[in-house]
């Protein structure tokens, strides 16, 4: 670009060169340096990833599914262990029938009953001994009961057999359990509402609860530790920008003073 002035004396030419590049470098280095500031180290922070965001969608979903176990097991095995009063006690099996009139079977057919009648020790009641808690709500006093089938003959042939192990146990004592205040009709062989049975339908839940819970606890330390590491990246890096421009900055007037001093 050229600036022409004239005057009545003389005329001349004095030609003026813009330079824009310079302008335009010194302007992309301070758009760098500001991007390297804390709002270019908050534009470089890791975000997570779809594998994170999997990884604790997955921790909370098994953390809902602990709880839901949590509420089935308590409700099917730890309550009624909870109200279970069934205390151990020691019987003796004086005698065994199998009733001459049929039980129905789930309406397909009639199968034979067996039941057992005991004596608790240290008491001279009599009670029908069953197998669990749970047959002692069933409306018929039966010890055993064979599986629905038409074949009469097996039938009989099972029950009888039964009979034959039950009377091999007559006159001698063995462990039972009583519950006197609430039944004390009854007796069961065996507990199956027990402490253990309560104690290892709780393992799974709270075995898939600490690994719900484990997972996105990891999660969340990955990510802090990107982010902290991130920071103090930017952090050193602004330092030694520092650093260099003190360095610069002490060096022009060490220099301006030599030269004033000389």
């Amino acid at each position: 670009m050229f600036l022409n002035t004239a005057s009545p004396r003389r005329s001349f030419s004095i030609p003026i060169n813009i330079n824009l590049h310079g302008a335009r470098r010194r302007q992309t280095r301070s758009q760098r340096g500001e991007g390297r500031g804390p709002q270019g180290a908050r534009s470089q922070m890791p975000t997570s990833s779809v594998g994170e965001e999997r990884a604790i969608l997955l921790g909370f979903t098994m953390m809902a599914f602990s709880v839901l176990m949590f509420f089935v097991v308590g409700i099917t095995t730890v309550k009624p262990y909870i109200d279970s009063c069934w205390e151990e006690a020691s019987c003796v099996l004086p005698q065994t029938h199998i009733l001459e009139e049929w039980v129905d079977c789930r309406g397909v057919s009639t199968v034979p009953c067996l039941t057992v009648t005991v004596s608790v020790t240290g008491s001279n009641e009599s009670a029908f001994l069953q197998f669990d808690e749970d047959s002692v709500f069933l409306p018929n006093e039966c010890f055993y009961l064979p599986k629905c089938q038409l074949d009469r003959k097996g039938l009989q042939d099972e029950v009888q057999k039964v009979k034959k192990w039950v009377d091999g146990q007559l006159k001698n004592s063995s462990m039972c359990f009583s519950d006197q205040k609430g039944h004390p009709n009854h007796v069961i062989l065996n507990r199956k509402y027990t402490l253990r049975r309560a104690l290892f339908g709780l393992l799974w839940p709270c075995l898939m609860l600490a690994g719900g819970s484990l997972l996105v606890g990891l999660v969340k330390l990955t990510q802090s530790l990107a982010h902290l590491s991130t920071d103090v990246r930017s952090y050193s890096r602004g330092g030694r920008r520092t650093l260099k421009y003190t360095q610069g900055k002490m060096y022009k007037l060490l220099r301006r003073s030599s030269m004033q001093s000389t």
